[in-house]
Parts: C-alpha cells; sequence; structure tokens
C-alpha cells in the first residue's frame, strides 16, 4: 500500500479555500484570534517568480488556523506542492526567503513535518515516526544538539543528521521512510531532506510535535 499525503498547502486548500482547519484537539493549545497579531504579508515581499511557488496567506486566514489549534504561532506562506505525497518524498525550496527564526511542524496524524523560515514554510517531507513499543512524545520541544554523522548507542544503528529533541535521545534524523517502518520513538525523515533539515537549524529551535487522534485520546 502507498501512502498517499496532502501537502499542507493542500490539505489548506481543501479545508478552509487555502486555510488550516483541523481539529483543535489535534494542534497546539488553543489561542483565541483576538488575542493574535498576524503579519500583513505585502505580496510585494516576495517576486512574482517567487509567488507562483507559494501559497500566501492573509491575517483572516492567519487567525483561523491559530484558533483552530493548527498552528501556535503566525505563517505568511505555504509551499504549492502538486499532488499527494508519497513515502520518501518531500519538497525544499527556500528560494528569496530571508533569514528568520526558524521552526519545525511535526504532524504525526498526518505523517508530515514542515519547517518554516521568517514564516514561510521552506521544505515538507513524509515521516515515519515512534511505533507503539515507543511513541513519539508530542508537544513543544527544542533542538537540543546536532550530530551529523550519529550513531545510536542503544539500538547499534545509524542517524544521520540527527537533531536530538529530548535527553533519552528522542531525535530527528535520516531514515529509510517506507511503508511499513516506524522507529524508537524518533521522526525519520527521507536522508536528502534530513540534510537539508540539519543545515537550515540551530540548537534551541522549536519543535512542535502535533498527536495523532489516537495518541491524543489514548487509544491504540
Amino acid at each position: 500500500m502507498r501512502l498517499k499525503v496532502a501537502s499542507i498547502a493542500a490539505l489548506l486548500a481543501v479545508a478552509l479555500a487555502a486555510a488550516w482547519l483541523w481539529s483543535a484537539a489535534e494542534g497546539p493549545p488553543r489561542v483565541e484570534p483576538s488575542h493574535v497579531t498576524a503579519p500583513r504579508m505585502a505580496k510585494e515581499a516576495l517576486s512574482p517568480a517567487i509567488q507562483q511557488h507559494r501559497v500566501l496567506l492573509d491575517d483572516t486566514q492567519v487567525r483561523q488556523a491559530i484558533a483552530s489549534g493548527t498552528v501556535d504561532r503566525p505563517i505568511k506562506s505555504l509551499l504549492k506542492v502538486r499532488g499527494p505525497l508519497q513515502f520518501g518524498d518531500y519538497q525544499w525550496d527556500d528560494n528569496a526567503i530571508p533569514p528568520g527564526p526558524t521552526w519545525i511542524r511535526v504532524d504525526l496524524g498526518k505523517q508530515i513535518l514542515s519547517i518554516f523560515r521568517d514564516g514561510h514554510e521552506i521544505g515538507t517531507a513524509v515521516i515515519v515516526y515512534g511505533g507503539d513499543n515507543k511513541r513519539t512524545p508530542p508537544g513543544k520541544l527544542h533542538i537540543l544538539a546536532k550530530a551529523r554523522d550519529h550513531v545510536s548507542s542503544l539500538y547499534d544503528a545509524p542517524m544521520p543528521f540527527t537533531l536530538r529533541l529530548t535527553g533519552d535521545g528522542v531525535s530527528i534524523h535520516g531514515s529509510t521512510v517506507a511503508s511499513g517502518k516506524a522507529t524508537h520513538g524518533c521522526v525519520g525523515v527521507p536522508l536528502a531532506f534530513a540534510e537539508r533539515l540539519f543545515d537550515a537549524t540551530k540548537v534551541g529551535d522549536d519543535v512542535v510535535i502535533i498527536p495523532s487522534p489516537a495518541t491524543a485520546s489514548g487509544t491504540s
């Protein structure tokens, strides 16, 4: 069976005419829209050529996404991914995106990871994650350490381009992303994507992991 994962941009377009609207139970803590000041994104900030590959969000769409619990902070644009992603697929485009705060959003239920810089999505990929023997922990984490050529001492397995998230070794790292695969709690991403992710992040960057509905409800 081949996994078909809609990109965040595709899900956004389907859910609310290019605005995220998933269950608040799946996302970070709710933030009331009246308490949110979303950035005004002037189209002139990105060239027309760059805009062709992006979904630009307005203030109303951003407030709806935050109020629904889909994201916990304002965003400006998403990658325009055409068609569903398959196991091993990813997309990356940081062309002309300015420097700025970088953070990662991992949605376990949708099996998708997105990285944002200065409010713009610059990469997205299908993931594998922890099985029942050791589940991937949800919540707001941070990159604690980075290791380009890490090998797990516990499992004697290579974990290239590791971004460590917890004291007991849960990390984002390069992995074989295929049907039926799972990890020991880590988030596995395609190797080429893992290298880009490694180079685009630094220690201290936020990582928000959204649980799957089954995990959130306490069922298996």
